[in-house]
């Protein structure tokens, strides 16, 4: 795993960020709001404090988006590349999209969280823990549920 700092970047360069290790968690969410926000089946997060994340290039081309009642995403208005979310549930947190970082940090992916709405074509087997529910993080009663009982997709922010 990486040294502290690691570099990050936007998909055109425009915006470049530094981080400062430790992380607080590593992990990849299935909500749909990140399934939609990123095109994807899932987006794998990491999480530091706000005071460890600093923009070094590209500022004033960062937009941010109300994505819920409780939290923003923001983005390069340049190529639209979603780099970072933060929630009023933990304001002195940022979660940075882990493939957007240009090295390793000092985490592995830990867990799936949101995990009652995974996609149901995309298999996962890695042995990771699953959660779900209102918050995301909840015990999931049936880690093997079908896609058919599946009670209520969330949405992370």
């Amino acid at each position: 795993m990486s040294e502290s700092p690691v570099y990050g970047a936007c998909l055109c360069g425009s915006v470049r960020f530094r981080v400062e290790l430790p992380t607080l968690f590593c992990g990849h969410c299935h909500c749909t709001m990140c399934q939609r926000n990123h095109g994807a089946a899932f987006v794998t997060w990491f999480a530091v404090p706000s005071n460890q994340t600093e923009i070094v290039k590209g500022e004033e081309l960062l937009t941010r988006y109300a994505s819920s009642s409780h939290g923003s995403r923001s983005f390069c208005s340049q190529c639209g590349t979603s780099l970072f979310c933060v929630s009023e549930h933990l304001p002195e947190h940022v979660d940075i999209p882990l493939a957007n970082m240009e090295g390793e940090i000092d985490k592995a992916p830990e867990l799936h969280f949101y995990f009652d709405s995974h996609v149901s074509w995309v298999p996962l087997d890695d042995g990771l823990p699953r959660r779900g529910g209102d918050t995301g993080m909840e015990p999931l009663p049936d880690e093997s549920q079908s896609e058919g009982d599946r009670e209520n997709p969330g949405d992370e922010g």
